[in-house]
């Protein structure tokens, strides 16, 4: 969209846009946003102006619209070129749609699927194994790699066939997608139920629904599980869109809803010696954005420390009947997708809002698989999926 017109008022600076829509920035907002060679290091995308430096009171002494640029004069004798495509996407008095729809989180292009277990049971998200090892950034054919990541994203989880069983291959799949992320219990984990590790997941025990790393002040984005062998009957895994129950939960319960986004959970691991692991500060059930949409669930019922903190006691009562009230949803045939692991099959999901649980077992069961930090998965996702001028204009 081309500009109209562009008028100094004040300390800020008016740009009218066609179509009788209109934006205003602030002077030293717009000094502090310069993109030129003196201000901004254009191969690693930073800031090279010390922002105290700007005199609060800034002014243009001049301004000019020329081929899709507004170009200003300071009175301090500074240029500053600004696109006009830029400055709409970054409009925040008020906020405007983004010129390139795609970087809007509601686009179809990386639009989550919200489902139950009518919605996807018969058209698991899959993907191939050896399609995944062939694709190379190396030769910009990562096509398989973008159909993952977005199927991780859409669904919040998907399996991926013909898997060699073997954790050497598995490990070499987890590094195709991303880094592997180091924690206590090593990073890239294989292990059978010997309690190798203190904690229930080296157990054959039923492990209800849940998600890992509760007691982390940053939960793992996403996980990976490759079952390599099983010789005994159960171990049957479960798999809940929480992100869908949540909405549930705020329709029927929404009192319920409020408490979660509101109360904070402790949480630790402790069953190592030398381990005891807690977030630097408890964090709600329900993770929102600024603009109260839902972003993560932390749900692990095993880990939960000792509730002895509550602001308003009478929400004892309330979040005790907000969990009878959240198992009621995630436990129902509905919304709880129950799938068979076997070798030769990964599964991957999103640890911020796809529930996972697993059922007791007998016999022989041996496992393997890793962690991911969500940052990178979400990096890697916007590049191959929206591209990386898109994605740059957006910062």
């Amino acid at each position: 969209m081309s500009v109209k017109g562009v008028t100094p008022i004040e300390n800020t600076l008016e740009i009218n846009w066609q179509g009788d829509q209109k934006s205003i920035y602030h002077n030293i907002w717009l000094r502090d946003n310069c993109h030129c060679s003196e201000c901004y290091y254009p191969i690693t995308k930073q800031r090279l102006l010390n922002s105290a430096t700007i005199d609060i009171n800034i002014k243009p002494k001049s301004v000019n619209v020329k081929e899709g640029k507004v170009e200003i004069v300071w009175d301090t004798d500074h240029s500053s070129t600004y696109d006009v495509d830029w400055l709409r996407i970054h409009s925040y008095n008020p906020r405007l749609i983004p010129l390139d729809k795609k970087l809007k989180d509601d686009d179809d292009v990386l639009k989550q699927k919200l489902w139950q277990v009518k919605d996807i049971k018969d058209d698991l998200p899959q993907v191939d194994y050896n399609k995944i090892m062939q694709s190379s950034d190396e030769t910009d054919n990562e096509e398989a790699i973008k159909e993952w990541l977005l199927q991780i994203h859409k669904f919040g989880f998907s399996l991926i066939n013909n898997v060699p069983i073997s954790p050497t291959d598995t490990e070499k799949l987890c590094e195709k997608l991303n880094y592997i992320r180091p924690t206590h219990y090593g990073g890239f984990w294989d292990f059978t139920a010997d309690l190798s590790k203190n904690d229930t997941a080296y157990t054959n025990f039923d492990i209800s629904n849940h998600t890992d790393g509760t007691y982390w002040s940053n939960s793992p984005g996403l996980q990976l599980f490759h079952l390599l062998y099983h010789d005994g009957k159960g171990g049957t895994t479960s798999l809940v869109d929480s992100f869908k129950c949540a909405e549930i939960l705020k329709a029927k319960y929404p009192e319920s809803y409020e408490i979660f986004c509101k109360i904070p959970v402790p949480a630790h691991s402790a069953g190592e010696p030398k381990v005891c692991i807690q977030p630097d500060i408890p964090q709600p059930i329900f993770k929102l954005d600024h603009q109260g949409k839902l972003i993560q669930v932390r749900w692990n019922q095993s880990d939960r420390s000792t509730m002895d903190y509550w602001e308003n006691p009478e929400d004892v009562i309330k979040f005790y009947k907000a969990i009878k009230n959240w198992v009621e949803i995630i436990t129902s045939p509905e919304n709880e997708l129950w799938y068979q692991m076997k070798p030769g099959q990964c599964l991957i999901f999103d640890n911020w809002r796809i529930f996972h649980s697993r059922s007791e077992f007998t016999g022989q069961r041996r496992l393997c698989g890793a962690y991911f930090e969500r940052d990178d998965f979400i990096s890697r996702l916007k590049l191959l999926t929206l591209g990386r001028e898109a994605v740059l204009d957006s910062i």
